[in-house]
């Protein structure tokens, strides 16, 4: 397949003629599981380049923890989980989008599985391997859901399981070219009339400048979370995206809808990793520097309110204490099911000697994902 793309149609700056020169149908800017998920799409219609800032590691994706939400047990449905989702959003849900998203999550996990996602579940055949088929799943709980719904990976590396998954079927695949490393300076959009975006500028470390033409430009760049002292999100994650699609005339919504993660370790010198508030779903409390559990003095549902909540009274209570964080117990699951359940979140904590069955988890709430843009 070859890129129908023709940059004669256009009236475009004279200075991005002068760069080296890559025509594809479709490009992609971001690399992680919007992107790389929007690729395979746009797969089936032309050729498509994956232009990605950093490397897997590097994007959000591949860092989450806690898992996915889908209404994937019997005892479930989709409306309990349209409610739950409409009342942690407070009244800001666009609620056809809501009803869509969660009616095809079912199918995109069996479409991860058909792929080769392994989620934890609760049999294994003989030989140790896993049954992984949508009845055997091992659902649990977080914030904000009134049903156990939250598929999970190896306890807390779903993020990576799914980078890893979704990098597999993109490198795989003979119509998509990724490009790592790849940075974009601009957008490049036709002059006169209605501006169209027509392609970008890059920069790659082997080929230097260069200029990538397209039919069709999707902006996946995900985070901002730099912008804040206190962040789970990795170093690139810097808003580029915003900013190009502002300069280029795209009009920017939402920016305020930044989300803000409870539980991040909070020690000093360090930078901030996320504790998944799955560790809340499965019964840790949090208490404050007095031991006191603070969480029902603020709502009813405790730790399991949703994080906007939880991280709103985190911080009135630090005021109220004059310390600079609360505790995150988790002594009462007892050390062997902790290391079991969350065995990403065990050795993070072991690099700092701390013990989760007999000792307290500094926690702070931080910059997470960005949901505006």
């Amino acid at each position: 397949m070859h890129s129908s793309f023709d940059n004669r149609r256009y009236l475009i700056p004279f200075r991005a003629t002068l760069l080296p020169q890559i025509f594809t149908d479709v490009l992609v800017i971001g690399g992680g599981v919007a992107g790389m998920r929007a690729a395979l799409s746009a797969s089936t219609r032309g050729e498509v380049i994956i232009a990605s800032k950093g490397s897997l590691r590097d994007s959000n994706t591949f860092w989450a923890q806690g898992g996915i939400a889908a209404v994937v047990d019997q005892g479930d449905s989709i409306e309990a989980h349209v409610q739950d989702t409409l009342i942690a959003g407070a009244g800001l849900c666009d609620q056809t989008i809501v009803r869509q998203v969660l009616k095809d999550g079912p199918q995109s996990i069996r479409e991860l599985m058909a792929w080769g996602m392994q989620f934890d579940n609760k049999v294994r055949d003989k030989g140790g391997v896993s049954n992984n088929s949508i009845g055997t799943l091992e659902l649990g709980r977080e914030g904000g859901h009134s049903h156990a719904r939250i598929l999970h990976v190896d306890g807390d590396a779903t993020g990576q399981s799914l980078a890893r998954t979704l990098d597999h079927q993109v490198r795989r695949h003979e119509h998509i070219r990724l490009f790592d490393h790849c940075f974009v300076l601009d957008l490049i959009t036709t002059e006169g009339g209605i501006p169209r975006c027509i392609g970008a500028i890059t920069h790659h470390p082997q080929y230097g400048l260069q200029v990538i033409w397209s039919s069709a430009t999707i902006l996946a760049t995900g985070g901002a979370g730099q912008v804040y002292r206190e962040s789970t999100n990795p170093s690139i994650a810097t808003g580029d995206g915003l900013a190009m699609a502002y300069r280029a005339g795209a009009e920017l919504a939402d920016l305020g809808f930044m989300q803000f993660h409870p539980t991040t370790l909070y020690v000093a010198g360090a930078s901030r990793s996320l504790i998944t508030e799955a560790v809340r779903g499965e019964g840790a409390h949090l208490i404050d520097r007095d031991g006191h559990r603070f969480m029902p003095d603020y709502d009813e549902r405790a730790e399991l309110a949703p994080r906007d909540i939880v991280s709103r009274s985190m911080l009135k209570q630090m005021t109220k204490t004059g310390h600079t964080n609360v505790y995150l117990d988790v002594r009462h699951m007892g050390r062997p099911f902790f290391q079991q359940r969350f065995p990403g979140i065990d050795a993070l904590l072991q690099q700092f000697d701390i013990d989760p069955g007999s000792q307290l988890i500094p926690v702070h709430p931080s910059a997470h994902y960005m949901i505006g843009g």
